[in-house]
């Protein structure tokens, strides 16, 4: 007698919403872009359980080793609306390269998760493609990461990043606190937009202001206002390896959430303060759309937004005419926005007619 009619259709993963066949897929399709990425230290080939990466044959002989990790936040959120995935993956790689520099540190390889409830290998492939273009810009390499296909826990169509790079830098070139001292001038890196902090506030903007993102900017005619919002975050490090090696860079801090405000404290020792004039650059036009947009208090400005510095470098009186060429000649646009004087630690910045300061205690501020 025949009963397998009578039996209950199996179960299988598929049948669950997640298809083996569809990651194995996405495996082969990304294991080239990875490869692009190789650099001395790593043969960046996918597939096993990990990563191996060679710290002698990178070129170090007594290394500590930094590690960050961090997301892109709500700025996904605009990308999927808009269909843009082919920039956050620089943004992915930023966020974390850039907090290793500031360390003095190399970014030496990166790790990605991408989590999804059903995997679309086209927006997948385009995510990785640009954290490889990422890696490119850092000097690091991509030697795996892990694919999350889960069903029921993201609506349709969304998806989370998370990045984690490791550095290294040898022991005697570490950039600590103690190496900043009263006097020293503050430089400013322009940022290449509103980065990768500051998207709850811009979406909700877009909501409540009914934003046509997909015409052009008021402030840029010739940009639309999504790409001039989706513009991926900077990565600095290239452009400063080179004098941080050099002895001339005593102190760096990434310009992400909490704005100047709250992150060049957190590279001061106790007994010294940072001075931040805000008429030293020209507020990006971007910024200005989305402080009069929101009727914006220029303190909030500053704590949401990096205003236009994406980057500050504390450096000798001394060195500061030889240190702005050379960034300049690096492609960064630099303006020396400030000082370090004694005081209580924290920082104040000053425009115009208006003063904010931060101050308190940094010890314990989170590395994101």
């Amino acid at each position: 007698m025949d009963t397998k009619h009578n039996q209950p259709e199996p179960y299988t993963y598929a049948k669950a919403g997640v298809s083996i066949e569809t990651g194995n897929a996405l495996i082969r399709a990304i294991a080239p872009l990875a490869k692009a990425t190789q650099r001395p230290g790593a043969d960046a080939d996918l597939g096993g359980f990990g990563g191996f990466f060679d710290l002698k044959a990178a070129g170090f002989s007594d290394p500590l080793l930094v590690a960050a990790n961090d997301g892109v936040g709500t700025k996904l959120k605009l990308a999927i609306e808009s269909g843009r995935h082919d920039g956050v993956g620089i943004d992915l790689v930023a966020m974390c390269v850039n907090d290793l520099i500031v360390q003095g540190a190399e970014p030496l390889f990166f790790l990605d998760y991408y989590a999804t409830g059903k995997l679309d290998n086209d927006v997948a492939t385009a995510v990785v493609a640009s954290i490889a273009e990422g890696c490119k810009q850092a000097g690091c390499a991509l030697i795996g990461g892990e694919t999350a296909e889960m069903p029921g826990m993201y609506s349709e169509g969304d998806y989370d990043l998370a990045g984690f790079c490791v550095g290294a830098v040898e022991r005697h070139q570490v950039l600590t606190a103690d190496k900043v001292a009263g006097g020293d001038v503050i430089l400013g890196l322009a940022s290449s937009g509103v980065h990768s902090n500051g998207f709850s506030l811009v979406r909700r903007l877009a909501t409540d202001k009914g934003w046509k993102l997909d015409r052009p900017a008021l402030f840029d005619i010739n940009t639309l206002l999504i790409d001039a919002l989706m513009a991926p975050t900077r990565i600095y490090v290239k452009s400063l390896l080179p004098l941080v090696r050099s002895g001339k860079v005593h102190a760096m801090a990434h310009i992400t959430g909490g704005g100047l405000l709250e992150n060049i404290p957190r590279i001061l020792p106790d007994g010294l303060h940072a001075h931040v004039d805000a008429d030293a650059w020209e507020q990006p036009r971007l910024m200005a759309f989305l402080q009069a947009q929101g009727n914006i208090e220029p303190e909030e400005m500053a704590r949401t937004f990096n205003c236009g510095i994406g980057m500050a470098v504390v450096v000798a009186e001394a060195d500061v005419v030889e240190t702005m060429a050379d960034l300049t000649a690096a492609g960064e646009t630099v303006f020396r926005i400030g000082h370090i004087a004694a005081g209580d630690k924290g920082c104040t910045v000053t425009g115009s007619v208006e003063t904010w300061s931060a101050m308190g205690d940094w010890s314990a501020t989170h590395n994101g």
